[in-house]
Parts: structure tokens; C-alpha cells; sequence
């Protein structure tokens, strides 16, 4: 009789399991503009295509270009799962997750000085959205966030990202402060955005012209969670003209990652 296998921690099958779960996720993207921009990267594997038949004409060229076969839905009785209120204009795309790699490999800074943003715990899908698409613009090397208490991708994230999250690098990790440690290891200078912090977003910035840069933004309300704060540098604020609260967090992401991107031209 052969000898039973040693049984396995339930803290491995936990994790053998979300992996599974993770592998079996996939997602609905709508919109004409997020619907082209997945067509067209090379990197989304594409499983089902639903579209009304205007729609299909103005996508022709992207539907040609992937080898899709796409379904023709009534455009009254539009039969993709997603939400009845979205405005998905005629198309939507199931596809899974994209696979961006590692925060080793992906923020190496390889003789550069990158710019990167983690998010700590921003679960609005439009925030995040809006944050990409400012990433993208200003070069960030990528958006970390962590995987529980972070707004996934959706459809929604989708279509306010634009078309950034076929091109800007999402990563969602399974602890933040893991992550900003590794990110310390190859060199980066950690900011926290806090209202409270002693120096201005500038005064840090000027600190870091010679090294790879990480800013770290928290959820609107809480702000940053005590370990975040601990593992920064430092904490920095934007300075306001009046007393008016704060910042909507992708404003303020855009202002840190306009700020970063004027520090060197050696992004």
C-alpha cells in the first residue's frame, strides 16, 4: 500500500484555490473605445464578442485584425451580462485579466530613474480609471495596488481609463507594504501624499533627482493606513491656496505625477 501524501496546510489550499479562481476570472469590457483598444493589444486574450451591428461596422477594421468571430445581438435586446445602465454603446468584450508580471521585473529601474504610484486601497473603478489614464500620460513605469480593498478591472474601470488599461501597467499585489519594501530594495524613494506631511510634494521630489521615485496615495477619508505611512521616506503634501478639504484622488495623482515627471529627463 503506498504511503498517503502528508496533508496540506489549509492556509496552501486557500491559496491554491483563489489561484484557481483567479485563472477562472474573466471580464466584460464595454464601449467602442475600450472594446477597440482590447481588440487591438496583443496581450488580452479575448473569449466572446458581443456586438449590435452598427457597432460592428465601426469596429470592422479591429474585429478583422483580431480573428474574432463576433455575435450579433438586437441592439433593443442587447444580451452581454453586464449591467442594464451601461453605456455600452453596442459592443462589449469578455476577456481575462492581463498579466502585467511581477513588481521585480516590471519596476527594475535598469539605469533609469522610473516614476511608480501605488494606490492604498482606492476602490472607486472611476478613480483608478482616471489615475491610469494620467499614469500613462506622465510615463509612470506602473500603478500598484493592493489585491483585497482595490477596485479591480471592470467594464467601468475600463471605460473611464480610456483605453489606458490596455497600455498602462496594472498591478494588483497581496500586500502593499510588501511591495513598497521591494520597491526600497531597487533603490526607489518612497513619498506618502498626506495632508498632515511636513514637507511639500515639491520640496520631496527635489530630494529624489538622482534615484527612482514611488508615490503612494491613499483612499479619499482614510487617507493612508498607519503601516503605509511607516513604510514611506517620507510624507508630503500639496500645498493649497485656501481651507477647502482636499483633493479628489486622481486630481491629486495627476498633480504628483506632473510634479515627478518635471524632476529629470531621464524617466
Amino acid at each position: 500500500m503506498a504511503p498517503r501524501s502528508p496533508k496540506k496546510p489549509s492556509w496552501v489550499i486557500d491559496k491554491e484555490r483563489a489561484r484557481r479562481a483567479g485563472a477562472a476570472e474573466t471580464v466584460w469590457l464595454f464601449g467602442l473605445h475600450a472594446v477597440r483598444d482590447a481588440l487591438a493589444n496583443p496581450a488580452r486574450s479575448r473569449l466572446r464578442l458581443i456586438v449590435t451591428r452598427n457597432a460592428a461596422d465601426k469596429l470592422a477594421a479591429e474585429i478583422a485584425a483580431s480573428g474574432m468571430e463576433p455575435e450579433i445581438a438586437d441592439a433593443r435586446k442587447f444580451s452581454a451580462p453586464i449591467d442594464p445602465q451601461s453605456v455600452h454603446q453596442g459592443a462589449a468584450l469578455e476577456v481575462a485579466p492581463l498579466d502585467w508580471g511581477s513588481v521585480s521585473e516590471l519596476c527594475a529601474p535598469r539605469g533609469a530613474r522610473p516614476v511608480v504610484l501605488l494606490l492604498d486601497r482606492v476602490t472607486d473603478p472611476h478613480n483608478v480609471g482616471a489615475i491610469l489614464r494620467s499614469a500613462e500620460v506622465f510615463g509612470a513605469r506602473a500603478v500598484i495596488a493592493p489585491h483585497r480593498h482595490s477596485a479591480p478591472e471592470t467594464g467601468a474601470l475600463a471605460k473611464t481609463a480610456s483605453g489606458a488599461l490596455e497600455r498602462q501597467p496594472y498591478l494588483r499585489v497581496q500586500n502593499l507594504s510588501t511591495a513598497m519594501t521591494a520597491l526600497k530594495d531597487m533603490g526607489y524613494m518612497i513619498l506618502g501624499l498626506d495632508g498632515d506631511g511636513e514637507k511639500t510634494l515639491d520640496a520631496g521630489i527635489a530630494g529624489a533627482t538622482d534615484q527612482p521615485l514611488a508615490l503612494v496615495l491613499g483612499a479619499e477619508g482614510p487617507g493612508l493606513r498607519e503601516l503605509t505611512r511607516k513604510t514611506c521616506d517620507a510624507l508630503v503634501r500639496i500645498p493649497f491656496a485656501g481651507e477647502f478639504g482636499s483633493l479628489n484622488v486622481s486630481n491629486a495623482a495627476a498633480i504628483a505625477l506632473f510634479a515627478a515627471a518635471g524632476r529629470s529627463p531621464d524617466q
